[in-house]
């Protein structure tokens, strides 16, 4: 539908998924924080992500050699390049990219150390996306990717949503030896501030190099509207009602 404010917006049973008016901050947001974080990200695997927001980031960076994007809804692809042209631009259309029609949980079953990156794009853990948010799925995503690999996920509204928050941030800190959460303000999404849960085998956000972070950004030369290096650094930073429900304390 359009909308005076937010512009074109993509609804999926009746729940707001992007609007062409603030997507890139979500967008940035959920692709940059890993891919800046690792220090040569190759190989990505995005789960969900038919509006092709996050893959219009990742294939921003020079150093990616293939994306696979795993999606179960031939028509939100269709829909999205037909609609929200100014989210997908050409993503679609990129010799780097396998796009699979599937069910994310299914695709990553049974593979070893292939990604470098994953992100899981998601909707809420309703109807086919619940198996997106539980433990196996998250064995199966640590078993695909390689030993520096990085996993990020969204989870929701820090105050509407928290026992989603906290499930998945409890999940993912017993398979994964680094989990953090980082937070974004993202204006489509009521509730104040919007989370991600980041998750890693051997990088640890708190102990990332802003300035090396910072030299990568601008020899990138990848303009945002939201992300920098700072944000990446802040982003980690939590209210203290986050780190109460979420850390325990």
């Amino acid at each position: 539908m359009e909308t005076p404010r937010f512009g074109t917006v993509l609804v999926l049973d009746g729940v707001i998924q992007t609007t062409t008016g603030d997507e890139f901050i979500y967008h940035e947001m959920i692709t940059h924080i890993p891919m800046f974080s690792h220090p040569n990200p190759q190989n990505v695997l995005i789960i969900g992500g038919g509006d092709g927001g996050v893959l219009r980031e990742v294939l921003r960076h020079k150093t990616v050699e293939k994306v696979t994007l795993v999606e179960i809804d031939k028509q939100v692809i269709e829909y999205s390049q037909k609609y929200l042209r100014s989210i997908t631009k050409d993503s679609f259309s990129s010799s780097r990219l396998e796009l699979v029609i599937g069910d994310g949980a299914e695709f990553v079953k049974g593979k070893k150390a292939i990604y470098d990156v994953a992100i899981v794009d998601s909707p809420d853990p309703i109807g086919p996306a619940k198996v997106l948010f539980q433990k196996k799925f998250y064995t199966d995503i640590y078993n695909i990717l390689k030993s520096d690999g990085i996993m990020v996920r969204q989870s929701g509204s820090t105050f509407l949503q928290k026992e989603e928050l906290r499930e998945n941030y409890r999940l993912l800190s017993r398979i994964f030896p680094y989990t953090a959460v980082y937070t974004a303000s993202i204006p489509t999404y009521i509730g104040g501030l919007f989370s991600f849960i980041f998750s890693s085998k051997k990088i640890a956000p708190s102990k990332l190099n802003i300035k090396n972070i910072r030299t990568r950004y601008q020899k990138a030369k990848i303009k945002t509207k939201y992300y920098n290096p700072e944000i990446h650094s802040a982003c980690f930073q939590l209210p203290n009602y986050v780190k109460k429900f979420v850390q325990g304390r």
